[in-house]
């Protein structure tokens, strides 16, 4: 696969998004750290504040990344833009203005998976810089393949049936996404494939009893 930019100019990117927005990274991370601790503790309850800090992931990355700086260094980014603004209006409309989403958090193995996904999401910033990257020319949280991860992680949570439908794009990210960063050697990145996999195994099982108490 030949990417339409360079490794260089991957991270110029990223390091014009840091500048420019660094707040939000901060901001961002805060507010997720806050609803996964209140998911874990309080359970199903706060399903709608999960699904609504998601919608904002997908509409933030799409709009303040996507298309206000990757759009620079690939066209593409446009597509990307609106796939992320898609799957942001998705999660608005089943899991904040139709309350059908409903995450729990379970000590199954989907659920442990589930979590460690979340965890690795919220600690991502980390990783890349301890696998070499450098301020400000890193994937921050808050972009696509961090907000990726922790999507697929809080998905593993949620019933097979609305994975279906909310799990489309996110896989689709988890294969693109994650096959270029093999090319550009973004290491931190490189669990994207694997959780994408899960995603579609997960969404490809039967269902689980919860999910037949909830029908």
């Amino acid at each position: 696969m030949q990417l339409p930019f360079t490794h260089d100019q991957f991270l110029d990117v990223f390091g014009a998004y840091n500048r420019a927005l660094w707040p939000a990274a901060i901001l961002t991370w805060l507010l997720t750290a806050t609803a996964i601790v209140a998911l874990y503790r309080r359970g199903p309850r706060v399903s709608r504040l999960v699904a609504a800090v998601l919608a904002f992931h997908w509409g933030w990355v799409g709009i303040a990344y996507h298309l206000a700086f990757f759009r620079g260094v690939n066209p593409a980014a446009t597509l990307f833009g609106a796939m992320f603004v898609i799957q942001a209006a998705l999660f608005l409309w089943r899991g904040v203005l139709g309350s059908q989403l409903s995450f729990q958090p379970s000590s199954s193995s989907w659920g442990r998976v589930g979590g460690a996904l979340i965890a690795y999401s919220l600690l991502y910033p980390t990783i890349g810089l301890a696998l070499g990257l450098a301020y400000p020319r890193f994937p921050s949280f808050g972009v696509p393949c961090p907000t990726d991860i922790l999507t697929i992680g809080l998905l593993l949570l949620a019933p097979r049936r609305e994975v279906r439908l909310l799990g489309v794009i996110p896989a689709l990210w988890a294969a693109g996404g994650g096959s270029a960063a093999v090319l550009l050697n973004i290491r931190a990145d490189f669990p994207l494939i694997v959780a994408g996999l899960l995603l579609l195994l997960f969404a490809a099982a039967g269902p689980r009893r919860s999910d037949i108490r909830a029908d």
